[in-house]
């Protein structure tokens, strides 16, 4: 892509509610536009990036055995009525229509809608397990939006749900998924500093879990056992200061913030809507669920709150927006970085075509974050060398132009 073309741009200046790490670099990148407090615009910079990480998401529920599938937004009010979240859940953005008068709720996780859904498909022992999955806008009333992409109204979410004849069966798939987590946190670039953590199961069970990632941009507070590496919330420890896993009271206090959450919820779903099967000797029995969350959006953020530096983002290269920006500096290096741009038409590149000192886009391609850059200067092109620049790495090297594949398809 020429950097020319691009419809957003990098911005000097910014709005001061902008605190957080990632609110102000994601913004000053031109990867997302701010609408309003909790609502925000994927610019085309920031949606190759949420889109990297979509597929890598997808790429683990898919091997889970799950389905993909797309559910409405827009949810009547009477399925959260049965689950009785209608009137408990304070984040829920409620409505009514002009026309019909009647009652809905903009989607904050899906449970009154999938359930029902699976009821018509799923009548026996036979039938489960099943699990099905989508990656779809989410709507919370958030009394305050803030932390940049960590905490906002409307969200892109990645939720699966599971359906089994029996409990033994949830414990089964549900270590399954906590792998699958651990791997998909690892390939964003941020597994060495997340933590399966222990928190409060509500009313599905003793325990639910959360993925927490340390960062100091995090609101919550764990207690990071140092003898297992699984971590506890705030909420658990007022209950025991011990690891519910080890029983090791060495505990480590870390801020933290939430990248995904899992949750059995036994029967209480099936019950609410009078979900029955017939199990292996015919008798009546409730499905058992449970539910899987991944914000696409706050992991986007908390990929930046673990990966920049003082110059701007330094993107894992898994889900950078392109693999290799072309920096040509002066009119005979343009024409070099035309050549090497058509020569390298298999990676993803973005060649800096636009006419700005060599300060500016130096400063731009460290603020945008692309793991390899290639810098082109006439004096460069006179020896028939390159400066190549890893975005993690502090100093540049020059290489012979006959080494660049070579050297990229190394780092790629």
């Amino acid at each position: 892509m020429l950097q020319s073309l691009s419809f957003s741009k990098t911005r000097r200046a910014i709005t001061e509610e902008a605190e957080s790490v990632n609110h102000k670099l994601l913004v000053k990148g031109g990867f997302v536009s701010q609408l309003m407090a909790g609502t925000y615009t994927y610019l085309p910079l920031g949606l190759r990036v949420i889109k990297k990480i979509e597929n890598i998401i997808r790429e683990e529920m898919v091997s889970l055995g799950a389905e993909e599938l797309i559910m409405p937004a827009l949810h009547p009010k009477d399925n959260w009525v049965r689950t009785g979240r209608w009137e408990t859940m304070d984040d829920l953005f409620k409505f009514t229509s002009y026309y019909s008068k009647n009652e809905y709720a903009l989607g904050p996780t899906h449970e009154e809608i999938v359930v029902p859904l699976a009821e018509q498909f799923i009548f026996s022992y036979k039938d489960l397990p099943k699990k099905v999955f989508q990656i779809q806008e989410k709507f919370r009333d958030e009394k305050r939006a803030k932390s940049g992409i960590l905490r906002s109204r409307e969200f892109l979410m990645k939720d699966l749900y599971s359906f089994h004849i029996d409990e033994k069966d949830l414990d089964d798939f549900y270590e399954k998924v906590v792998c699958s987590y651990n791997r998909i946190f690892d390939k964003v670039g941020i597994g060495d500093k997340t933590y399966l953590t222990f928190a409060s199961g509500g009313t599905f069970s003793k325990y639910s879990h959360e993925f927490q990632t340390e960062t100091p941009a995090g609101e919550d507070i764990i207690y990071l056992c140092e003898k297992c590496g699984l971590a506890i919330n705030k909420e658990i420890l007022d209950e025991q200061n011990i690891c519910p896993e080890c029983s090791n009271k060495s505990l480590k206090e870390i801020k933290a913030v939430e990248v995904g959450n899992i949750f059995k919820q036994k029967t209480k779903f099936a019950e609410a809507f009078d979900f029955n099967v017939k199990d292996k000797d015919g008798k009546d029995r409730f499905v058992v669920t449970g539910a899987y969350g991944i914000g696409l959006g706050r992991l986007m953020g908390t990929i930046v709150e673990v990966n920049y530096d003082g110059k701007g983002i330094i993107w894992p290269k898994e889900v950078a927006p392109f693999q290799i920006h072309i920096v040509p500096i002066g009119k005979k290096a343009l024409s070099e970085g035309n050549r090497l741009y058509k020569q390298l038409k298999n990676y993803e590149v973005l060649l800096d075509d636009r006419d700005e000192s060599a300060g500016v886009k130096l400063n731009d391609a460290d603020l945008i974050g692309i793991p390899i850059r290639i810098v082109i200067s006439d004096k460069l092109i006179q020896d028939d060398n390159l400066e190549i620049k890893m975005r993690h790495e502090d100093s540049s090297q020059i290489i012979r132009k006959e080494n660049l594949l070579e050297l990229i398809a190394e780092n790629v």
